[in-house]
Parts: structure tokens; C-alpha cells; sequence
């Protein structure tokens, strides 16, 4: 099955478009492909961003509806001792 594509126009400042061309130059990529690999790229951060985000929120709406949480002295300690386990498997450690 084909993917039907779409051309936008962008318009962009003579600086930018320089920036561009002389990055093509250096990539030996067009313009085009820099522009595309940039905006996958910078879709790709910010949809993790969302996620994460949502995420957070929902963890948060959570804790308001229950009151469960883990104090940070608590989390500490259990981070500490998943450090020190994995210091104790590493090789040449007692």
C-alpha cells in the first residue's frame, strides 16, 4: 500500500536557508532530506514528551484520588540497595 504524501510550504529566513545548504553540502543531503529528518526528529522528542507528560498526570490524579505514595527517604533507601546489589555483582567486587 502506497502512502499518500503531502506537500507544505515553509517559509523560512535567508539565514536559515543558508544554514540549510551549507549543511546539505557537508551531508551530502538535500535541503529536502534535512528538513524531513528534522521534523521526525523533533515529532519524535516531543510525542515522548506527551507521553511522558500524560503519564506524570496520570500517576498525579492518582495520588490525589488514593493518598498513596513512597516518602523520598524510603525511595532512597531502595535505590541505595539496588546500588549497592549491583556494585556487589559486578566482577572483582567482594
Amino acid at each position: 500500500m502506497t502512502e499518500k504524501k503531502t506537500t507544505m510550504g515553509v517559509k523560512l529566513d535567508e539565514e536559515t536557508r543558508e544554514r540549510l545548504k551549507q549543511l546539505g553540502v557537508a551531508k551530502q543531503r538535500s535541503v529536502h532530506w534535512l528538513m524531513k529528518e528534522a521534523i521526525a526528529r523533533y515529532l519524535t522528542v516531543e510525542e515522548q514528551h506527551e507521553r511522558e507528560r500524560a503519564e506524570d498526570m496520570a500517576r498525579y490524579q492518582e495520588y490525589l484520588e488514593t493518598g498513596r505514595h513512597i516518602a523520598q527517604g524510603d525511595m532512597m533507601s531502595w535505590l541505595d540497595g539496588l546500588a549497592e546489589e549491583a556494585a556487589a555483582r559486578k566482577p572483582g567486587a567482594r
